[in-house]
């Protein structure tokens, strides 16, 4: 967990390690850290707004060779795949994966809980917003299956979500990464687009604790 918080906190420097150190083939390796965050509903916690917005940045700057089209493309494919994958997965398996030994230890029947909280006060809508709220952006897509959604319904706002979330993470990170002052302070700016994406879900704790 140590290491995961430290990459996500300094994520830029890691990739411009992986940079460094694999090339062109930086590409892949950041496609599917967006694929698996999307599409494996046990990895909720793999970074996905700072990944994009870092990625974005280091490809803004022309001694890294790295193309912000060839980004966009990818994290699109990526999103979007991914969360079809997520969708059939609760179509198929639906709740039971919490019900697993292992698998349970990381999807929580609290958080799908929540999820489908989320989704049923949202309704369809749910699927948009949830692109840009981490850790519900990957199991919406599980909860939108299992509550008997058709994925024809799905997949029309999960595209258009998709589209919006990667221009605006990439657009921010390809325009404002490289200003001297987010430079260096990028770690201070990768917890405020965290904090940012988590204010719909720390809004609606609030209102539940008042309820209660």
């Amino acid at each position: 967990m140590q290491l995961l918080i430290d990459f996500i906190l300094h994520i830029d420097q890691h990739i411009i390690n992986l940079v460094n150190y694999f090339g062109d083939w930086t590409y892949l390796l950041l496609f599917l850290v967006i694929f698996i965050e999307t599409g494996i509903v046990i990895m909720p916690f793999l970074p996905g707004d700072s990944l994009l917005f870092a990625a974005a940045a280091i490809s803004a700057n022309p001694k890294y060779h790295l193309s912000i089209f060839i980004f966009i493309i990818l994290f699109l494919i990526a999103s979007i795949v991914g969360d079809s994958l997520n969708f059939f997965l609760g179509e198929k398996v639906g709740n039971k994966l919490t019900k697993q030994k292992h698998i349970g230890k990381f999807i929580k029947q609290e958080q799908l809980d929540k999820a489908k909280t989320f989704f049923d006060k949202y309704g369809i809508l749910a699927i948009f917003i949830a692109r840009f709220m981490p850790i519900i952006r990957t199991f919406a897509p599980f909860i939108a299956a299992s509550s008997g959604y058709k994925y024809s319904k799905f997949v029309k706002y999960n595209v258009a979500a998709c589209i919006v979330w990667v221009l605006l993470c990439c657009g921010g990170g390809y325009f404002f990464g490289n200003i001297p002052f987010v430079q260096e302070h990028f770690s201070v700016v990768v917890l405020g687009i965290i904090l940012v994406t988590c204010i719909p879900a720390l809004v609606a704790l609030f209102k539940k604790e008042k309820k209660a």
